[in-house]
């Protein structure tokens, strides 16, 4: 089971908020105490109390349902060497899962106490306690991107044959290559069947058959050269001689039918392309139970799949034939080569529309099309775009990784430019632009982001602001309750209220209270922005209040302010970006056995002033990125 990492205190609030909560339980260590005693303090006074009151009953020595025993757990050690059984734990109480209904439920200040005390302490588990396991990714079936870009770097061609394939899901690491969701259903077997001859017959011929019988070349031997070359390109490894000798059958067969030199090399080379050598990317297992580097030849699929979503090229395979790749240096300075050509562009749309969901812009997000006329296909296309290609830039440029939460350029065509009230650009061309001033620039002022965190009619500081939290902050945020109010999809006033101050009298109630206090104050920080991410001063004939109260007490107003506040989160951040980031790179989600990786590597980035090329570097340097397990 895939489990994510919670952040950062009560429900991901800053965890700075955690000594306030132990100073107001009497817990606060004393200058000569250790965190450790501090902790173990904690827990035998204020979180065991409540576990025995809430949890034993059904998980105690007595009634261990599900085999779970808390009460065995007597020391903070314990807890944090068994993460698994523990985040389950966190999880179930952050999100009110647990306790059953049917029994006595914790106030919401005890659950938040036990959640701030169980996030910290499984966070800052010294890597001691942590199995060293780099974890081990499923046989991972190309995804849809990565097959319409291996197919295009095999042969040429520019085809999207995978577009008609099922879609991809995504699993764990909230990424649609992840291993654990790339299985093949029947109706896909025999997509593969139709693509490769459509790739084939697109290829042109004097690319397939590069070798050509004539004069001390026989029709064999050159089938035998061109067989050879794109089965060892394709299965990104050594061809052995076997191998070779069996997809020769094939060609021999073709020519038994009559077949011409051509057809019957397509018709061998079709099913290099229907192999699972092929359509996978298969690591060998070890007859040992230890950890183990993946060949050279596996860590060049990792990188070239990880930041072009694509095969290996000429200059990876002879890094692999020389065993060059397990070099610190050699390594660092591919990242550098691969982040600079063009093909890193399918890594940075891939991660990036995933990660912040803004290809939910073509799904699930449709703004009304009687008030909100200027929302065009084209416009939408230009908001999509603006996100990869700023994201593309900060990576391109070795830029602060900071860049990302506020920038004074963005990228924008004519359309998305006027709709931003900048008038100087023309064209359908996205291009780079400078702007004029800081209320736009970074990712949370984009009007894609924007846009997708809105109702149809109305913005949503609710969903923007949770938004800000799990995307950008890392800080999950649980389910409404069972039953909850809604409020209307419309923001004109009711009542003599307007939209905000229905929305806050909402708060007030308790059940709603404690994550609507966290959500709501980031997102009316964006409300000068429309449904669609135009700027505007008023609301149904109202001014605008874009101002918020944090739950640790900072008070903003507007954008440029909201971002100051969240780049003073910088680490929480960079952080998220990390766990994200790696998820993909594995392709597979993260585990409790990950979080000294994510500690190392977050920390060389701010050591390095957040560079975007040391977090690449240190991903595909990690032991989880150069090492597997089997299982």
């Amino acid at each position: 089971m895939s489990v994510r990492f919670p952040k950062f205190g009560i429900y991901g609030l800053p965890f700075l908020l955690l000594p306030c909560l132990l100073l107001g339980a009497g817990l606060a260590r004393g200058a000569d105490d250790t965190p450790a005693k501090a902790d173990q303090a904690a827990y035998d006074q204020q979180i065991k109390p409540l576990l025995q009151q809430y949890c034993y009953g059904c998980h105690g020595v007595k009634s261990p349902a599900g085999g779970i025993n808390l009460a065995a757990f007597a020391e903070v050690t314990a807890i944090q060497k068994d993460q698994t059984t523990w985040r389950k734990v966190l999880t179930q109480i952050r999100e009110r899962n647990m306790p059953p209904q049917s029994v006595p439920h914790p106030k919401q200040e005890q659950r938040d106490l036990m959640v701030a005390w169980l996030t910290h302490s499984l966070d800052s588990a010294d890597a001691s306690l942590l199995p060293n396991n780099p974890g081990r990714v499923l046989i991972h079936r190309l995804s849809r991107t990565e097959y319409n870009n291996t197919l295009r770097d095999l042969f040429g061609v520019d085809i999207h044959p995978a577009d008609t394939f099922p879609a991809d899901g995504g699993g764990g690491g909230g990424f649609d290559n992840d291993a654990n969701t790339l299985f093949i259903p029947p109706v896909l077997m025999e997509r593969y069947l139709d693509a490769a001859g459509k790739v084939l017959d697109a290829a042109k011929p004097e690319r397939i058959c590069f070798v050509k019988p004539g004069k001390g070349v026989t029709k064999t031997a050159a089938v035998r050269k061109i067989v050879a070359h794109y089965a060892a390109l394709a299965f990104r490894r050594p061809i052995e001689k076997a191998e070779t000798d069996r997809l020769m059958t094939l060609y021999a067969q073709a020519t038994q039918r009559g077949e011409g030199f051509e057809s019957a090399v397509k018709f061998t080379l079709k099913a290099v392309l229907i192999s699972p050598n092929f359509l996978f990317r298969v690591e060998a297992d070890r007859p040992i139970t230890d950890a183990y580097p993946v060949s050279d030849y596996e860590l060049a699929s990792r990188l070239s799949y990880f930041l072009w979503a694509s095969m290996p090229d000429e200059d990876l395979l002879q890094l692999a034939a020389e065993k060059r790749l397990h070099d610190p240096k050699v390594i660092a300075a591919q990242v550098t080569r691969m982040l600079r050509s063009p093909k890193s562009h399918a890594f940075t749309e891939s991660f990036v529309t995933q990660w912040l969901r803004v290809r939910e812009l073509y799904t699930s997000v449709h703004p009304d099309p009687n008030r909100f006329k200027d929302y065009t296909p084209t416009l939408r296309d230009a908001m999509y775009q603006e996100t990869v290609d700023f994201f593309d830039s900060v990576l391109r440029d070795d830029a602060s990784l900071l860049t990302l939460l506020d920038a004074n350029y963005t990228y924008a065509n004519e359309e998305l430019a006027k709709h931003y009230g900048l008038n100087e650009v023309t064209g359908s061309e996205m291009r780079r632009v400078s702007l004029p001033d800081k209320r736009r620039g970074g990712l949370l002022t984009m009007a894609s982001v924007l846009t997708l965190t809105s109702y149809p009619q109305r913005t949503s500081p609710v969903l923007r602001g949770k938004w800000v939290l799990e995307e950008v902050l890392g800080s999950p945020v649980p389910p409404p309750p069972p039953v909850v109010a809604t409020l209307s999809q419309d923001d004109q006033p009711k009542e003599g209220l307007t939209f905000r101050q229905r929305l806050e009298k909402h708060r007030e109630k308790p059940q709603c209270a404690s994550c609507h206090n966290r959500m709501d104050p980031l997102g009316f920080g964006l409300e000068n922005f429309d449904v669609t991410g135009r700027w505007r001063t008023e609301i149904g004939g109202a001014p605008v209040d874009a101002s918020g109260v944090l739950t640790t007490g900072e008070k903003f107003s507007g954008p440029i302010e909201l971002k100051q506040q969240i780049l003073a989160r910088k680490d929480e951040f960079v952080h998220n970006l990390t766990e994200k980031l790696l998820a993909y790179a594995l392709g597979r989600g993260l585990e409790p056995y990950d979080l000294p990786t994510v500690r190392k590597i977050t920390a060389a980035v701010a050591k390095d002033n957040y560079r975007s090329s040391t977090l690449v570097r240190e991903i595909a340097l990690s032991y989880p990125f150069q090492y597997r397990k089997n299982l």
